[in-house]
C-alpha cells in the first residue's frame, strides 16, 4: 500500500476514536506508513497491518503508593462570630460621631456623644435635694438621741433620705447616657447618624462586627456523624483569595439529624486574619483520617458505568477489566483497598472504546488527573 494510502488508513480512527487529537493520528499514521508490516520493505505479513489498525490508544498510570486523607469538603458563607447593634439608651440631638464606617474599635471605645444639658440639670437638682436631705436626716438623729424627735419622724426622714438617693443615682445614669460607647470590639460595619441629627431611644445607629474570628455552618450529611467530632482541624479558602488557605477547628456538632434533610450542622470556626470577610463564599475541608502508605490510582481510571467500581488494567497489549474494592478519595486520587499491584497499569484516557480483552497501544503514561475524560 502507498504511503498515502496508509496516512488515510491510519487517520480513520479518527472518526472511531473522538476524544484522539489530529497530532496524536498523524504520529500513528507516520509509524505505519515507515513500518508498516506486508510491505515490499517490512516483509512482513498483510494479516498483521489489519491487526494494528484495531489496537486502540490509550494513556495509562500506574498504581503507586503515596498518602491518601479521608476528609469532608463542604460549602458555607462565613459570618461573623460577634455581632452587635449600636443602640441609644436615650433621645437627644447627636453632638460627634467619633467612628465611621471601617474603623476599628475597642470594647467600651465612645462612639456618639448626645447632648444632655436637660440630663445635667435634672442630675444637679437630685443632688442638691439629696444634700439637703442627708442635712435633716443628721440632725434629726442628733435630736432624737435628746428625745426631741419621734422615732416616726426620724423613720420618715430615712426613707426620705433612700429615695433622694436613688432618685440621684438615676439622674446620674441618664447623664451618662449621653457618650455612646462600642458594647464589643470589632469593626463598624454600618452607621445610620451624622453630627446634628436627632437621635431617638433604642434606635440602631451603628452594627459592629467582629471579624477577628469567623463561622461557617455546613449541613453535613447523617453518614459523616461519626467521624467528625469538635476540635478537628479545617482547612478553608475562598474564592475572593485565591491560592490563599486559611486553617480553622470545628467548634460544635449538632447531635441531632434533621428528619427532612437528612443532614446534621457543623459549626467550624476560623481566624479572619485580617483578610476574611462576612458574607464571603467558603469552600471548607474536615480531614479526619490519614494513611501514610496507602495504594492509589487515578479517579479518572475509574470506570464511569454504574456498577462496581472497576478499571481495565493493560497486560500483554490487552486491556482486562478488574474490579476493585476502593477506600478513601482525596482530590484526584482513590485508594484501592484490593483488585490491584503496586505498578499495575490503568488506562486513564481512552476508556470509552475499550471492552474486556481489547487490543491496546500505550502512547503515554499520564499524571493524576482530577477530571479524567472516558
Amino acid at each position: 500500500m502507498p504511503c498515502h494510502a496508509a496516512l488515510r488508513s491510519a487517520v480513520r480512527p479518527l472518526h472511531r476514536w473522538p476524544w484522539l487529537t489530529l497530532p496524536l493520528a498523524m504520529a500513528l499514521a507516520l509509524g505505519a506508513c515507515q513500518g508498516r508490516p506486508g510491505t515490499a520493505e517490512a516483509g512482513g505479513k498483510p494479516g498483521a497491518a489489519a491487526k494494528a489498525a484495531e489496537a486502540v490508544p490509550v494513556e495509562v498510570a500506574r498504581a503507586e503508593r503515596r498518602p491518601i486523607a479521608a476528609s469532608y469538603a463542604g460549602t458555607a458563607p462565613l459570618e461573623a462570630q460577634a455581632e452587635a447593634q449600636v443602640v441609644a439608651k436615650t433621645s437627644g440631638i447627636a453632638l460627634q460621631v467619633l467612628a465611621d464606617v471601617g474603623d476599628r474599635v475597642r470594647a467600651g471605645q465612645p462612639l456618639v456623644r448626645i447632648d444632655r444639658d436637660r440630663a445635667a440639670l435634672q442630675a444637679a437638682q437630685a443632688e442638691a435635694q439629696l444634700r439637703k436631705l442627708e442635712a435633716n436626716y443628721r440632725r434629726a438623729t442628733q435630736l432624737a438621741a435628746q428625745q426631741l424627735v419621734s422615732a416616726n419622724d426620724l423613720d420618715q426622714l430615712k426613707f426620705d433620705l433612700e429615695n433622694a438617693r436613688a432618685a440621684y443615682r438615676l439622674a446620674t445614669l441618664e447623664l451618662s447616657y449621653g457618650t455612646v460607647t462600642a458594647p464589643i470590639a470589632g469593626v463598624v460595619a454600618s452607621r445610620s447618624i451624622k453630627p446634628g441629627n436627632l437621635v431617638q431611644i433604642n434606635t440602631p445607629i451603628m452594627t459592629i462586627v467582629d471579624t477577628s474570628r469567623l463561622q461557617a455552618t455546613l449541613n453535613v450529611p447523617e453518614r459523616e456523624l461519626e467521624v467528625l467530632r469538635p476540635g478537628q482541624a479545617v482547612q478553608l479558602q475562598v474564592d475572593a483569595l485565591p491560592g490563599r488557605s486559611f486553617a480553622g477547628r470545628i467548634e460544635r456538632v449538632a447531635p441531632v439529624v434533621d428528619a427532612g434533610s437528612g443532614t446534621f450542622r457543623v459549626v467550624v470556626g476560623v481566624d479572619g486574619e485580617g483578610e476574611l470577610q462576612p458574607g464571603m463564599f467558603g469552600r471548607i475541608r474536615i480531614e479526619y483520617d490519614r494513611r501514610a502508605d496507602a495504594l492509589v490510582i487515578p479517579r479518572s481510571a475509574l470506570l464511569d458505568d454504574g456498577g462496581t467500581p472497576a478499571v481495565y488494567v493493560v497486560e500483554g497489549g490487552k486491556a482486562r477489566r478488574v474490579e476493585l474494592q476502593t477506600g478513601y478519595i482525596d482530590g484526584p486520587w482513590v485508594e484501592v483497598r484490593r483488585g490491584l499491584a503496586p505498578g499495575a497499569q490503568v488506562v486513564v484516557a481512552g476508556k470509552s472504546a475499550l471492552r474486556d480483552g481489547s487490543p491496546v497501544q500505550v502512547i503515554g503514561t499520564s499524571a493524576a488527573r482530577a477530571q479524567g475524560a472516558p
